[in-house]
């Protein structure tokens, strides 16, 4: 999940993608993670919080520039798009999706393959990490945020799946990626997970239900929460996650409105969800709810609009909220129906457009040029179909 409107913390990022793009093509890292789950915990299974993580790192041939534009020639080549708000194409099903301060690039995640990948317009995307995840399920690598200091440690984290837990790692370059959390249920479906920034020191987590809506409202389990993960130094260890919402289903998306709330979308097994939780932690019953299950993903929460990405609804849906209750009292409008396909990350540029990426390979009906990022209007709120 996540993305943010985005929140603060991606929309204030003022790292360059040339930047990125170099500290992390000297160490593109691959390999699954292990840890100790001995420490005692009330959580079950057991959390493990530790940076012992290994991940076997590779070495290809660095590069001090970003990848050079397609420039065609003749007919449009097999990976280029026509379509102009097209920013990458040929892409696996992806996962996480955030835009990076120069306003004019980001990173996508794919679900299947592990790799994050650096995509601008009219570039050849960059894979600049790779991650060893199980996309066996509807797991794998399902969402990616960056440091609130990456400007200085160039760091990314992600909610990954491995053959025994769903976890959040942390990614350095030039380094193994460590594990910040880890025993977070596992299942055969109810995977999913996302990550946002609230604060410098409080990565909020939003965890799936593994299949088992029991365990999201069993205080002593990890699956089906918000989680608020505190004290995310590189070499310390944060304490015990606090648990911010519980009876999560399948988790979508996370985001923050910096000092107004905190919103979550998730897939339940009779409806699909979205739910605020006020800045001092107010939790009420869901702001809006989807009878047909439309497939809710990633959000994006900015002046009084909350958009989020639909899967099998094909669109990306707007919400207005009250500005003082956060309420949301006249129907979703709709942005891009039908015109991507299934939609899943979502994230906001610096030129207040919405980055969009989709999971046709997997979930929808893909074209030649799937799966894709694409840029989209940012709606103005809820009402009908613009």
């Amino acid at each position: 999940m996540t993305t943010g409107g985005r929140n603060t913390s991606r929309r204030t990022r003022r790292a360059a993608s040339a930047t990125l793009a170099l500290a992390f093509a000297a160490s593109v890292l691959s390999g699954c993670a292990d840890f100790d789950e001995s420490t005692a915990s009330p959580f079950t299974p057991e959390p493990t919080i530790q940076s012992n993580a290994e991940v076997a790192p590779q070495n290809p041939q660095p590069s001090t520039t970003t990848a050079p534009p397609i420039a065609p020639r003749g007919p449009l080549g097999p990976c280029v798009d026509a379509d102009p708000a097209v920013i990458a194409t040929c892409l696996d099903t992806t996962g996480g999706l955030l835009t990076l301060p120069d306003g004019n690039s980001g990173l996508v995640a794919e679900r299947r393959t592990g790799r994050i990948l650096q995509v601008a317009p009219g570039q050849i995307p960059v894979e600049v990490a790779k991650i060893d995840v199980d996309g066996s399920t509807d797991g794998g690598l399902l969402d990616i945020a960056l440091s609130p200091t990456f400007v200085e440690d160039n760091l990314i984290y992600a909610y990954v799946t491995t053959g025994s837990d769903n976890r959040v790692v942390r990614i350095a370059p030039g380094d193994t990626a460590k594990v910040v959390l880890g025993g977070i249920p596992r299942g055969a479906n109810g995977n999913r997970g996302s990550l946002e920034f609230a604060a410098p020191d409080q990565l909020m987590v939003l965890t799936g239900d593994a299949g088992n809506q029991a365990a999201a409202n069993d205080p002593a389990s990890l699956a089906g929460k918000l989680l608020r993960v505190r004290s995310l130094a590189p070499n310390a260890a944060p304490p015990r996650p606090d648990v911010v919402l519980s009876g999560i289903g399948n988790g979508g998306g996370v985001c923050v409105e910096p000092g107004i709330a905190t919103w979550v979308t998730d897939r339940t097994a009779l409806e699909d969800r979205l739910q605020r939780v006020g800045a001092d932690g107010t939790v009420t019953a869901p702001a809006w709810t989807w009878p047909d299950r439309p497939g809710v993903g990633g959000c994006v929460a900015v002046q009084g609009v909350v958009a989020v990405a639909l899967g099998a609804g094909k669109a990306v849906a707007s919400l207005a909220t009250d500005p003082g209750t956060g309420a949301i009292t006249t129907p979703p409008g709709a942005v891009a129906k039908d015109t991507y396909g299934q939609l899943e990350g979502l994230a906001l540029g610096a030129d207040g457009l919405l980055w969009v990426s989709t999971v046709n390979k997997t979930a929808g009906e893909p074209g030649p040029n799937d799966d894709k990022v694409v840029k989209i209007p940012m709606p103005s709120g809820g009402g009908g179909v613009d």
